[in-house]
């Protein structure tokens, strides 16, 4: 591997790194116009392995700003990120895979917690305007809440 090939391949996992980043705090930050820069044009989302819906970028994030409004307080620690970008004989390629977990404590309101923790796949496409993604799906393992907030589904 040529030393261009592997500065390539470093410059791919930092701006994978960082698209990554700005998904968190566009969900924490509420920020719906930014949450919809990060998909590609036919961008999918996938909450349902965490009790939400399923669907096209642009209509998910209508949901989770119905959704996230119950939850005034929230911070999304996305951790333990894997990268596999796509090989091209021995290039890198224009789609790429990351796992991450995360683990999300919000508060209501009221002021009961709710904290859940599992893991993000996400499906990157390389565009002309940079990485972004092409679909993300959460599975969550684990929740915990005030008693009676939220039950496990």
């Amino acid at each position: 591997m040529t030393q261009r090939v592997d500065l390539a391949t470093v410059m791919d996992r930092l701006a994978i790194d960082e698209l990554i980043t700005r998904y968190a705090v566009a969900v924490d930050d509420a920020d719906w116009a930014a949450y919809r820069d990060l998909f590609t044009a036919d961008g999918h989302a996938d909450y349902r392995g965490a009790g939400g819906v399923a669907g096209a970028a642009d209509e998910v994030a209508d949901w989770l700003a119905r959704t996230m409004r119950l939850f005034p307080v929230r911070q999304h620690l996305i951790v333990n990120r894997r990268v596999r970008i796509e090989d091209v004989d021995g290039f890198p390629g224009d789609s790429a895979e990351a796992l991450a977990d995360y683990v999300n404590p919000m508060r209501m309101a009221a002021g009961d917690d709710f904290v859940s923790g599992g893991r993000y796949t996400f499906a990157l496409t390389r565009t002309d305007g940079g990485w972004r993604l092409r679909t993300v799906v959460v599975r969550e393992k684990w929740r915990r809440a005030t008693e009676g907030v939220l039950s496990a589904e």
